[in-house]
């Protein structure tokens, strides 16, 4: 993919498709021009036959060179394509060379690929360059030349598109039908049916001599290496079945070097660690039980309706606990080794085997959030440590604002600059402004005299950028009457945010992305995908959707990094820490993803609020690693594209089990009696069994599935039709999801490219699809992350959490209160959707490879919102009981006491230890369970009740958010306040509570000393109220002397309001039982 002259947009149901060109070019440039062939040796274009037709040196691969340079390399050079190696044939018209009169006896090109009249030419670019028929093009122009065509769906490759004896993956096929002479007879091995609108035609006979010896399918020499590489690998299990007895001497097989070891290794939680953890948990079990038993068979008559809702509290509580304990039962840690990945994918002198990646960076409004944060998110991307030709970075813009795609353009110009410098020093992180505002000794492990003089000069390259960068921002803050114009004069496509057309530029790329020193940079590619009123887009997971289609034209990399625009790598080696997990050839063909977790920068020390997220991230995540893996988190992860188009996970190959418990060779008499009669089942059932999976194999095993496959005739085949009803209708997509390995269609043109780019971006091609409801990111819940995640898992993929000694990424949190529940808000509003949908994990995906305590967990995670109502309710009972001198429970024995005292202990136990095998400090834990309390009676209650009016009734309520004060200085946002209806629920619950303590102790001081006992547990009830909603109090007084008015107003009135309850139940009167006494008016002395 090379740098596009231009940014394209356009729509593909309009029919309208615009290149606007770039700075020095004065005119948009028709589609002729950008997709004209370049010779790849000289630079000269490739020209014309005398038929007119493209001029094409190799029939095999297509690759762009001139006659020219063609005929020098037949007189002069080796003689082969310098693409794919293959022998050049001679032309008509070309002179004949050494080499010449061992060809066939028809060297005519012309003549050998004529197929029923038409150009051979034309078919060949069909085959190799074309994108889709004419009819399904953005538009068509009679101008354009015809050699633009949807390509025929691939030929599923023997050996799993590896290179077998230096043969290129495109010479593997077994002679397809459109690759046939005219006449040929033979049956029809081609996977798909045509696309294109001609019928198909007949395959050729195949030529023993030349296609079978040639590539050496079907041969004897064949045969023997397969039979060979059996015997070796048989070997290899027995040596090492037998305990050690393999000292690795046989030079036949391969040795257990470093290159060959393990790339991660998994590390279980110590014994000594985990057990008292467990044996804690089992001891809390059965405490619960005999509490709930007192509980439930000791009722307090004088207060029934408060002890029963307490009960019914209580019991939901021990509920949650359940389904959110028993999931961290395996608890792991995970180790890599990114030495033994370079020994084995990195070796020297050899181009690197690492796979590619292709990286997904989402913002939508700049004005929120912030293009120099999106800019520096870019730029550690562009600076990761792994091969450039491997990265490619996709910034979706789902706004389609032009300060984004200006900003986007400077900053790819200071990549150029800032790249070379990161990687020439080593810098960590690699994010300018993070790494510039770093406070420590930065001159540590530099051993070059340069390094100070160019630090110097790239910060103040950077600060120059910031002002570049904040210059756009400030004239952003206006728009224009007319809308924006770019700097040709051209309108810019995106001035309607809800219609608009779809728009992808190319800054960087192979052949035009180049830094300071001459050396290649990563791809990076503007694309916002098409807008149009009267479509559903469905937000974050639309635009995340629209990235896959659109890298998989482009680049087609085996695996995804998804990051927020406010995530940047903080670890430069992160993508190789997912690659020891992912390229693992043990472990990675079932991982769907690598989940890393989310770190954040900017957050107080206190951590006021939580977040952090550290009881989360390093408790329950590495529990979920130990079953079937974490749930997706919607940021920092990587994924398998396989696994994102809905494939199941590969089965595992269970070992032969005995029939009997004799030893073998003793009883095969016996063994014989009892073997199972197989079952023949039809050939469309197995048809449909193994057509559920696509995953893709190794090379050797892809060999001998194909072997079976071709002796049998019984090869699985999927439909055209099928495919576009799952993918969507274009053909170049659908052929890039057969590819088992990936990576892109050969020769197609740029242009060609980008036009089916602009295609899969529209409004409406999702329409009549499974985008959204089983491919891709799933719709249906604003956290789309944990739909996503769940339904990979019901799959059966598995996967992996990754916690690398330095922080992967790093983003990003909201400080202060209310920006902070609002959060929340949304996150427990996606789990309300899903728990009232279909994929509720309650009832969904069972049957499937969901294991049991995953489950849990997800249930788990949709069903926690619910606890806000029990939690609400039990917050107010300590007010209540202290205002009506009623309890929750009886008057407590011996006994009673005894499990309530056990229970506190096995709740402070369970965090205890769960803190010591985790490594979570003491604070960390306790803001986790205030914020859980606080985030409880406020975020998940409005989520509930918002997302029950939703789905129910089909209203949609937002809670908006007004900024009401703040400060520049450090942490200000910290003290920033802003009302939301939010904060409601948790105030009224901190007045009433402080209401009912005073109300309390002035009724025990008015009735003596006898009254004290009972009121001690009241008292306490209150303040562990209190206590957890504390981060919440000191929130809403903010700084000394600057409590909001809001909050006075609503202290007011709240307080008066149980004031003048407190009149009613008037305290201060002593409680008498005996007769009313009044004054009669005598003396009596």
């Amino acid at each position: 993919m090379e740098v596009s002259s231009g940014l394209v947009a356009g729509s593909h149901n309009r029919n309208e498709l615009v290149v606007i060109p770039r700075d020095g070019e004065s005119a948009p440039r028709s589609l002729e021009r950008v997709s004209r062939k370049i010779c790849h040796i000289c630079g000269d274009d490739v020209g014309l036959t005398v038929d007119g037709e493209l001029f094409v040196a190799c029939n095999e691969c297509a690759f762009p060179i001139c006659r020219t340079c063609y005929e020098y390399e037949r007189r002069e050079g080796n003689q082969v394509c310098p693409q794919c190696k293959t022998r050049f044939k001679r032309l008509k018209g070309c002179a004949r060379v050494d080499g010449d009169e061992e060809e066939d006896d028809i060297d005519d090109l012309e003549n050998e690929f004529n197929f029923d009249g038409k150009s051979s030419n034309r078919l060949d670019m069909q085959h190799h360059g074309g994108l889709g028929r004419p009819e399904s093009m953005l538009y068509y122009d009679p101008d354009l030349p015809r050699d633009i065509h949807h390509p025929l769906p691939q030929v599923p490759l023997l050996t799993n598109g590896q290179m077998v004896d230096e043969i290129p993956p495109e010479h593997h096929a077994l002679v397809p039908s459109y690759m046939a002479p005219v006449g040929g007879g033979g049956k029809r091995i081609h996977p798909l049916p045509f696309s294109d609108s001609a019928p198909p035609v007949q395959p050729r006979s195949m030529d023993p001599s030349k296609d079978l010896a040639a590539y050496g399918y079907g041969s004897i020499a064949w045969k023997e290496r397969m039979e060979s590489w059996k015997q070796k690998q048989d070997k290899l299990q027995m040596m090492k079945s037998e305990n050690g007895d393999y000292d690795g001497d046989d030079p036949d097989l391969p040795l257990m070097d470093e290159a060959r070891q393990p790339l991660s290794r998994k590390m279980p939680i110590p014994s000594s660690q985990i057990s008292p953890y467990r044996m804690i948990i089992i001891v809390r079990l059965v405490v619960l039980g005999f509490f709930f038993h007192y509980r439930v068979t000791h009722p307090v008559h004088d207060a029934f309706a408060l002890w029963l809702i307490s009960v019914i509290c209580e019991i939901w509580f021990a509920v949650s606990w359940i389904l959110d304990q028993f999931p961290k039962w395996l608890p792991i840690d995970r180790e890599t080794y990114l030495d033994r990945l370079s020994l084995r994918y990195e070796k020297e002198g050899q181009p690197s085997q690492l796979s590619p990646v292709d990286i997904y960076v989402s913002t939508v409004d700049p004005l929120k959030e912030p293009p120099l944060v999106t800019a520096n998110t870019v730029l550690s991307i562009l600076a990761v440590d792994y091969p450039v030709d491997k990265v490619s970075c996709y910034v979706s813009d789902d706004g389609a604002a032009m300060l984004t795609f200006e900003a986007l353009s400077e900053t790819s110009e200071f990549a150029k600059k800032w790249v070379p410098f990161c990687k020439k020093f080593s810098i960590e992180p690699r994010a300018p402004e993070f790494y510039f505002a770093q406070k420590i000794d930065y001159l540590k492990d530099k051993v070059q005299a340069s390094f100070v003089k160019e630090r110097r000069a790239m910060k103040r390259e950077y600060e120059e950028f910031k002002v570049r960068i904040n210059a756009l921002v400030s004239k952003a803050q206006k728009v224009p009457e007319d809308g924006w114009t770019m700097q040709d004069g051209t309108p810019w496509p995106g001035n309607l945010v809800r219609d608009h057309p779809g728009m992808i530029q190319v800054f960087l790329g192979q052949s035009g992305g180049h830094d300071t020193d001459g050396n290649e940079l990563p791809r990076l590619v503007y694309v916002s995908r098409e807008k149009r009123p009267g479509f559903n887009h469905h937000k974050k997971a639309g635009a995340m959707n629209a990235l896959v289609r659109v890298s998989a034209v482009l680049t087609n990399a085996p695996y995804l990094l998804n990051l927020d625009c406010d995530h940047y790598i903080n670890n430069s080696k992160a993508i190789r820490e997912a690659m020891c997990f992912m390229m693992d050839p043990l472990l990675g063909k079932r991982v769907c993803y690598v989940q890393f977790p989310q770190r954040f920068d900017g957050i107080d020390r206190n951590d006021r609020y939580a977040n952090r997220n550290t009881v989360f991230f390093d408790i329950n995540m590495k529990g979920l690693d130990g079953i079937q893996g974490p749930i997706y988190v919607g940021t920092g992860c990587v994924f398998r594209r396989h696994a994102l188009y809905g494939y199941d996970a590969p089965k595992t190959k269970k070992p032969p089990t005995r029939t009997c418990n004799c030893l073998p060779k003793w009883c095969s008499g016996c063994c014989s009696g009892r073997k199972k009669k197989k079952t023949n089942k039809p050939k469309s059932e197995l048809k449909k069994r193994n057509s559920r999976a696509l995953a893709p194999v190794g090379a050797l095993e892809g060999i001998e599935e194909g072997i079976e496959g071709i002796e049998s005739e019984n090869v699985a085949v999927t439909s055209e039709l099928k495919l576009e009803k799952k993918f969507g209708q274009s053909s170049v997509f659908v052929a890039s999801t057969l590819l088992e390995d990936c990576g892109t269609l050969k020769s197609a043109s740029p242009a060609s490219l980008l036009k089916e780019a602009i295609h899969v971006i529209s409004c409406g091609y999702e329409d009549k699809t499974e985008w959204g409801k089983e491919v891709g990111w799933i719709y249906g819940s604003v956290t789309e992350d944990i739909l996503t995640g769940f339904k990979m898992h019901c799959h059966g993929w598995r996967s992996i959490y990754c916690i690398p000694s330095r922080p992967a990424f790093k983003g990003s949190a909201p400080i202060n209160l209310s920006d902070r529940l609002n959060q929340v808000l949304r996150w427990a509003l996606g789990s309300v959707e899903i728990f009232l949908s279909r994929h509720c994990p309650l009832w969904y995906g069972y049957g499937g490879g969901l294991k049991w305590l995953e489950r849990l967990s997800y249930i788990n995670a949709t069903v926690y919102p619910l606890t806000s109502i029990p939690l609400l309710a039990y917050c107010t009972l300590p007010a209540v009981c202290l205002l009506t001198g009623k309890f929750i429970t009886p008057e407590l024995s011996n006994v009673a006491s005894l499990w309530f005292l056990s229970l506190f202990i096995c709740i402070f136990a369970t965090g205890i230890l769960e803190m010591r095998w985790s490594g979570v400090a003491i604070d960390e834990w306790w803001r986790n369970e205030q914020f859980w309390v606080i985030g409880g009676v406020s975020a998940h209650l409005f989520a509930l009740f918002q997302g029950l009016l939703k789905v129910l009734a089909g209203i949609d309520t937002n809670f908006t958010v007004t900024s009401k004060g703040g400060d520049d200085d450090e942490f200000s946002e910290l003290y920033a306040f802003k009302w939301t209806t939010l904060l409601i629920p948790p105030t009224t619950l901190l007045i009433i509570n402080l209401v009912g303590v005073v109300a309390g102790v002035s009724n025990a001081i008015n009735n003596g000393y006898e009254s004290w006992g009972p009121l001690f547990g009241k008292l306490f009830f209150a303040f562990w109220v209190i206590v957890h909603l504390y981060p919440f109090l000191k929130g809403l007084l903010g700084r000394q002397n600057r409590t909001p008015t809001i909050i006075i107003v609503w202290s007011i009135l709240l307080a008066s309001i149980f004031s003048l309850l407190w009149v009613r139940v008037d305290p201060f009167l002593a409680k008498s039982d005996g007769p009313l006494l009044e004054e009669c008016g005598l003396d009596c002395n």
